[in-house]
């Protein structure tokens, strides 16, 4: 319960810090919009990496050279937990957007921040909405902005490496012709969920898998792109849910 306290405790003061960040940001955004996005996206993932110390988190992350350093690329993950996001986000060195539910759309100081991070917020019963996300997650990647997106739409509560995931997210790549990282954690859920609303020390592994390039492939070819991505992550949560810790 002290680490859940902590926590607390801090996303308090980082969220009053925000306003005033956010407020800095957007003076700055009057004269240069990059420059303003670049110092939140600096101030998010900092944070980020803040909620991961305080949770006790040890990480052991395989594969991050397969992160290409020169052009955006297309994150393709799992997702079992609300750490997911806070473990890979801080880890990132340049610009990334993602797929959030809409929901987070009408949170306080928090919705600003993500806007000016690219985030797209999707509507999954609304076709229409699904379709101008993927257009301009397109947009991000062709203006120098990767993005990060779970095919699964929501949270995996199940024992299954993945649960259905919706192939259309992967348009993004086919249509950009980006290359796409797979991304598959492991332990997660073992922070948070599993003894909610406790927060628990966890050993997680984070894989970045072969980068998986889409820009020379067939239209028949492209087609294939969702299964194989989605078997890589499989592949790699099973071999890495075997693995055990002192």
């Amino acid at each position: 319960m002290i680490r859940f306290i902590l926590e607390f405790l801090f996303l308090f003061v980082y969220l009053l810090v925000s306003i005033f960040v956010l407020l800095f940001c957007l003076l700055v955004g009057l004269f240069n919009k990059k420059a303003c996005n670049v110092m939140i996206f600096r101030f998010v993932t900092w944070g980020f990496r803040c909620v991961t110390f305080f949770s006790g988190v040890k990480l052991t992350v395989i594969g991050e050279e397969n992160i290409p350093d020169d052009r955006p690329v297309l994150f393709i993950g799992n997702h079992r937990s609300i750490f997911d996001i806070v473990i890979t986000y801080g880890r990132m060195k340049h610009l990334c957007g993602f797929v959030s539910k809409k929901e987070n759309k009408n949170l306080p100081v928090i919705s600003l921040l993500m806007r000016h991070l690219y985030c797209e917020f999707l509507d999954r019963d609304d076709i229409r909405n699904g379709m101008q996300m993927i257009l301009n997650c397109i947009d991000h990647i062709k203006n120098g902005v990767s993005v990060f997106i779970y095919p699964e739409g929501t949270r995996n509560k199940t024992n299954e490496p993945l649960i259905e995931y919706h192939a259309g997210s992967f348009k993004i790549a086919e249509k950009s012709g980006c290359t796409i990282i797979p991304v598959t954690v492991n332990h997660t859920e073992e922070i948070f969920e599993n003894q909610f609303p406790r927060i628990r020390p966890a050993h997680v592994v984070l894989e970045y898998g072969a980068p998986v390039e889409t820009a020379s492939l067939s239209r028949d070819e492209k087609k294939q792109i969702p299964a194989k991505v989605m078997d890589i992550i499989k592949e790699t949560y099973l071999r890495n849910q075997e693995i055990t810790f002192d």
